[in-house]
Formats: C-alpha cells, sequence, structure tokens
C-alpha cells in the first residue's frame, strides 16, 4: 500500500458488523483493577482504582473503539480483560466460558483465541530474535505446526498476509521502520488463530501517512478472517472510521456507549460532547464547536463521590451527582445507547 494512504470515512463499510442482539464473544461485569500505592516507608496503602466497575461486550466480527483521556484506565482495561492483570473483581466471559476462575493451564489453552498488539511497535519485540523467530513463537507455544519446514511455511504466510516479504523472517527488528514493526507484531498475533485482538494504542508510535496503511489492514484482517477488536485510541477520527461501536471512559468508568455514527451524531454525556468536540469534522466546511472542560480531571486515588465525572459537569446538581452514581443504562430502549448521567443532553 503507498505511503499516501490515507482515511477515508466515506469508504464504504463491508457490513455494518453484528446486530446489538447477537451473542457476544467477550463479556465483562462489574470488572474492577485497583493497584496498591503504599505512601511513605511506613504509610498508609491506598488503591489507585483503575478501573471501577465497568461492564461492556462485544460481539464477532466487530470493532469495539474505547476512547478516553490519558490515565482513565482503558490501557489498563484491555489488558485485564486478556487477564494479563489479574481483575481485583468481576466476572470476564470468552465465549460463554469464565476466564476469572481458571488455573494457568486452562487460561493457557484459551488464550490463543485472544491476542494483543501492543502500542510500542519495537519494544514489544525481542530485539535480539530474528522476525522469523518471533512469529514463530505462539505456534511453537500451542503446538500448532507440525516440524520447521511447516513453521517456516506458516511464518511467510503470516508475513504476507501483514504486507511483509517473507525474507523479512530473517533480519532482526532493528532493521524495519516503525510501521513495519508494527506489522511484524500485527503478525505475530495473528499466529495462533485468534477470534479476538486488543489493539492497544495501535497507532500512536507511527507517523500519520503509516497510521492510515495499518487501519486498513485491521479492517481488511476482519473482513478477512472474522477477528473482534478492542481498539484503544486518542485519535478519534480513527476510531470513528474502524469502529462499530464506541465506548467512552472516564476515570476508570464507562460514562456512554454507542452505535459509532449514533454517537458522534447524538452524544448524550457532558463529557462525550466536551471529548468529541475535540476531534475535526469530516465534511467539507463544517467545524465542530468546541467545548472546553473547566478544572483537571481527579486523581483515580481519590476518586469523588457520587459521578466521577461531577467536580467538572457544567449540568451537576448539588445533592444528586455529588452522592449517588448514576447507572449506565439505555436512554431509547432497544436503541443500544447507553449514558451514564442523571441529566443527558437531549
Amino acid at each position: 500500500m503507498s505511503d499516501t494512504a490515507v482515511l477515508d470515512l466515506d469508504r464504504p463499510r463491508r457490513g455494518d458488523g453484528p446486530t446489538i442482539r447477537a451473542r457476544p464473544l467477550v463479556r465483562v461485569e462489574n470488572l474492577a483493577k485497583f493497584f496498591p500505592i503504599q505512601r511513605g516507608f511506613f504509610g498508609r496503602t491506598s488503591f489507585l482504582r483503575a478501573i471501577d466497575g465497568v461492564s461492556l461486550q462485544i460481539r464477532r466480527s466487530e470493532t469495539l473503539g474505547l476512547v478516553g483521556e490519558s490515565g482513565c484506565g482503558k490501557s489498563t482495561l484491555g489488558r485485564t480483560m486478556l487477564r494479563l492483570l489479574e481483575p481485583t473483581y468481576g466476572r470476564i466471559v470468552f465465549d460463554g466460558k469464565e476466564l476469572v476462575p481458571m488455573k494457568a493451564g486452562e487460561l493457557r489453552a484459551l488464550r490463543r483465541r485472544m491476542q494483543i498488539v501492543f502500542q510500542d511497535p519495537y519494544g514489544s519485540l525481542n530485539p535480539k530474535m530474528r522476525v522469523g523467530t518471533i512469529v514463530a513463537e505462539g505456534l511453537r507455544i500451542h503446538k500448532l505446526v507440525a516440524g520447521a519446514a511447516e513453521e517456516r511455511t506458516r511464518v511467510a504466510e503470516l508475513l504476507g498476509r501483514v504486507g511483509l516479504p517473507s525474507d523479512a523472517a530473517a533480519r532482526y527488528p532493528h532493521e524495519f521502520s516503525a510501521g513495519q514493526r508494527q506489522r511484524i507484531g500485527i503478525a505475530r498475533a495473528l499466529s495462533t488463530g485468534p477470534e479476538f485482538v486488543v489493539c492497544d494504542e495501535p497507532l500512536s508510535a507511527l507517523d500519520v501517512s503509516i497510521q492510515a496503511q495499518i487501519i486498513n489492514l485491521f479492517k481488511d484482517l476482519q473482513v478477512d478472517l472474522g477477528l473482534a477488536y478492542l481498539f484503544i485510541s486518542h485519535d478519534l477520527r480513527a476510531v470513528e472510521y474502524v469502529s462499530h461501536r464506541v465506548a467512552v471512559m472516564y476515570l476508570g468508568k464507562i460514562v456512554e456507549t454507542a452505535k459509532t455514527a449514533d454517537l458522534f451524531e447524538r452524544r448524550h454525556h457532558p463529557y462525550t460532547r466536551a471529548l468529541l468536540s475535540a476531534a475535526p469534522s469530516h465534511l467539507p466546511g463544517r467545524r465542530r464547536l468546541r467545548i472546553v472542560l473547566e478544572g483537571e480531571a481527579p486523581s483515580p486515588l481519590e476518586p469523588p463521590s457520587g459521578c466521577p465525572f461531577h467536580p467538572r459537569c457544567p449540568r451537576a446538581e448539588k445533592g444528586k451527582c455529588d452522592k449517588e452514581m448514576p447507572p449506565l443504562e439505555e436512554l431509547v430502549p432497544g436503541s443500544g445507547h447507553e449514558v451514564a448521567c442523571f441529566f443527558p443532553e437531549t
């Protein structure tokens, strides 16, 4: 693909993804991850609430975009869903199987169906290993090839699928550009034949011209292989382009989720409105009114009572928003558009 590839938001979607009523492939319920933080040598232990009571689901062949400010818990959520981090409490269900009670052996057998593409395409690759060995690692761990000849053939197929020549297998990661290294990371994730892939900020270390190539690669792989993605990104334009649905996260909680077109046109949570106002419009001559929030996001070490957004919310009502946590629920039953707000924008 050319280095001048761009995101075309008018490019036809090959299917709008699964219906709202389709059975979810991945589901989390009331999921939380707290990190203990000791204050001072003899100080008391506090807990950083990275994710706090998150519930969401992703269906087969669907992309759920996950957006929010830095430090809101997006990457922690993705890694906890794969049990790369152990949850503090809550449920993780993959294809009807509960992950949290599983022992290491059971989880390893299931993990080949769940993979991750990391943010840093260089730091996530072992610089001392050749690309062929990196890509073949999952094949060996899960015993997916019978011998060296089959392994070489499979590695060559995987490299070709992500747009790299077969002779790349004999080279080291430092010999490739950032975009090529990210393709290596994607080939490694595909090696085990996954059904669900967490894409953890896969674009942030890449030049803009390369980002479009990688996004289009993700979309093509989804169509060809039926992959489900959790697509974590700060790039709202990329999320709008690649996702079937979008979830908005603030201070460890999901505050709104909806189909992509619905969310970008009719956002109801005050935080979502402010966040998406920063995204450039793809319509010629049309600009979005920028909404600037007052104050800083509270610390996850000392989250506010009630709604986590109430200290910065222009619609917050004292005695209500600062006392109670609004539930995440549909505004219109059956719409799939959920918002956690007592006074949503209408």
